[in-house]
């Protein structure tokens, strides 16, 4: 279905369904360089099968780890204990910004140089903060075209460790690279993080599958991060929970058609912060059901717009801006600059789309204001390469009838069979 160059969206009426959603993509690559840097064999149940995975399995592969495929949604992965074997040729990412980042920072702890790039939207998006901090710990590490951006050469002799400080406003993924190799430095790495720090639950997430794997990362201040030298993953079964951004948009179908969504896999102590989404659209007016095996969604007919900080949850701000369409006033969604270097300039190009549909929108350097309610109208929307902007923007067209998704492959970043599960559960 997503190999055609658009995709119609059907209207739906109230729906009632429990939809199984896909390994989170976040945990699953952590969970997967974690297991290659370890030593001994990890089982991983349940991870995403997508692009942005696939690129982190095949560039571990081309460094020499087996990774074996045991049945569709498990993988067993042989650690190389610390020990990156040289690769002479380009490990190539796509556009998998996860990727890009944790193995920039894992290939300083090889031997040689190692070359590392991706597509065109990756050559724009930057990572200066992270090579600058990796070389503060010892690292030779440069981006070859002078961009600020990769391609970028690692010439790796393992990686020195000791003091470094990295900002933190642009993306915490800079944070986590450096958090996830650091076991393996010479000395003990200690990261202070300056200014704000975006999306704070992405760090937290990547000290607990740290934990999870018997490393100890230590807060020693409200912005200081410590990890001892000489810690070691340990190999296990390990299992990766649903994905929350991926669940957002069935969140969603529940919020705007007025149905009934119920989700199982969370952990009531998760980690993801997009599951933050669950306590904005109970705020909104939705009724929301938690147990230990579920979260469930109903939606209601008086949806109330909201002024909300989405710092920590900035990949579900595209689905709640489509939820806003339905809402009563106006909703604020706020201090969300880090969507501008995504996939996309996500907060340009969900204003765009959403003027497009007939909605009255106003956009902010660090967000943007939608007036719910308005009179719309069908019209192809523009993916721009980016996964989230066809998820979201397909939720439009439950209720407003003639909303095409241009490109609509591109969801097999994070989520290949999003369209097939989503049609299978619409209401006539």
């Amino acid at each position: 279905m997503t190999d055609l160059k658009s995709i119609g969206i059907p209207n739906s009426g109230p729906v009632n369904c429990n939809v199984v959603i896909p390994g989170s993509k976040s945990i699953t690559n952590r969970a997967i360089l974690i297991a290659a840097l370890a030593k001994g064999i990890t089982h991983l149940s349940f991870i995403l099968h997508s692009d942005d995975t696939h690129y982190m399995i095949k560039a571990w592969k081309e460094l020499g780890v087996d990774i074996r495929l045991l049945s569709d949604n498990n993988i067993e992965v042989n650690g190389c204990n610390g020990v990156i074997k040289p690769y002479p040729g380009e490990i190539f990412v796509e556009n998998a910004g996860t990727a890009a980042r944790f193995l920039t920072a894992a290939l300083t702890l090889g031997s040689g140089d190692y070359f590392l790039t991706g597509n065109e939207r990756m050559q724009e998006r930057p990572i200066t903060d992270l090579i600058q901090a990796l070389n503060q710990l010892g690292a030779n590490v440069i981006d070859l075209n002078r961009t600020s951006c990769p391609p970028v050469k690692i010439t790796a002799n393992g990686l020195s460790g000791g003091y470094v400080e990295i900002p933190g406003e642009k993306s915490s993924q800079y944070i986590s690279a450096i958090m996830l190799t650091a076991p393996y430095a010479e000395s003990d790495v200690t990261i202070k993080i300056e200014g704000k720090l975006v999306s704070k639950t992405y760090v937290n997430m990547t000290k607990q599958i740290m934990a999870d794997f018997g490393v100890t990362v230590e807060w020693t201040g409200e912005k200081e991060i410590r990890i001892k030298s000489g810690q070691r993953y340990q190999a296990q079964k390990y299992q990766i929970e649903p994905d929350a951004s991926s669940a957002s948009y069935f969140w969603g179908l529940a919020a705007i058609t007025q149905g009934k969504v119920e989700i199982s896999g969370f952990d009531q102590h998760s980690t993801q912060g997009d599951i933050g989404l669950v306590d904005i659209l109970e705020k909104m007016g939705c009724h929301v059901f938690r147990s230990a095996e579920m979260i469930s969604i109903t939606g209601c007919e008086d949806l109330k717009g909201i002024t909300v900080d989405m710092n920590t949850m900035s990949d579900v701000a595209p689905t709640l801006a489509v939820i806003a369409l339905f809402a009563e006033g106006k909703t604020f969604i706020k201090n969300v600059s880090n969507m501008r270097i995504k996939e996309c300039d996500r907060i340009t190009a969900v204003c765009t789309e959403l003027k497009k549909l007939g909605a009255e929108v106003k956009e902010f350097e660090d967000g943007l204001e939608i007036s719910g309610k308005g009179q719309y109208h069908g019209t192809a929307i523009e993916t721009y390469d980016d996964h989230r902007m066809a998820m979201a923007f397909s939720l439009a067209g439950l209720k407003i009838p003639e909303v095409r998704i241009l490109n609509p492959k591109c969801v097999s970043k994070t989520f290949p069979g999003y369209f097939d599960l989503l049609f299978s559960n619409l209401a006539g």
